[in-house]
């Protein structure tokens, strides 16, 4: 898949554990319905998710936020509630260690007992208006990689900064 292609988040939200499979490029342009996957996995009592990076071109900090924050959701349900991380490749494996996102999700390079149907894997389904994180989902992604790891304030602190400036902003036109 080339990296311009459109991704593709497809999952098997019945499968045990949950599956969802990353094809293209996961960033801040396509990262509202995987949040709202692992909103929906929760509010469905599942408490194990596996995600499979295996298709996986490159991801940005937005996504890794989501991750870390879906993880802490999960945790604060069940202490047996994890996130998995699946395939990952080099530099996405990298990208999990160097913001201390292997220590709240796990993973498994191996993954050799990966076995999904995918006959009954479905492309996730979104509004195509709100298919992009919005500003304050982008800040709530960037705090949740903080609060996973208090050393990514410094990789982070102007972008949160950034985003803080935004969301007030949209409030107060929101408000006009």
């Amino acid at each position: 898949m080339a990296e311009s292609d459109s991704p593709v988040f497809l999952v098997d939200g019945y499968s045990d554990p949950a599956l969802l499979r990353i094809n293209g490029r996961a960033s801040y342009l396509n990262a509202a319905p995987v949040t709202e996957f692992f909103k929906q996995m929760l509010e469905a009592g599942k408490r194990d998710v596996v995600v499979d990076f295996a298709n996986c071109t490159a991801m940005d900090s937005t996504f890794l936020g989501i991750l870390a924050g879906a993880a802490m959701q999960f945790r604060k349900h069940s202490s047996e509630g994890s996130i998995t991380l699946v395939r990952l490749g080099k530099r996405n494996l990298e990208l999990v260690r160097n913001l201390g996102l292997h220590r709240i999700l796990d993973v498994d390079c191996e993954s050799s007992g990966l076995c999904f149907a995918d006959g009954k894997l479905r492309e996730i389904e979104s509004d195509a208006e709100n298919h992009h994180a919005s500003a304050e989902g982008m800040l709530k992604a960037h705090e949740n990689l903080v609060e996973a790891d208090k050393g990514n304030l410094k990789k982070f602190q102007d972008v949160i900064s950034f985003l803080r400036l935004q969301v007030e902003k949209d409030k107060a036109a929101n408000n006009a």
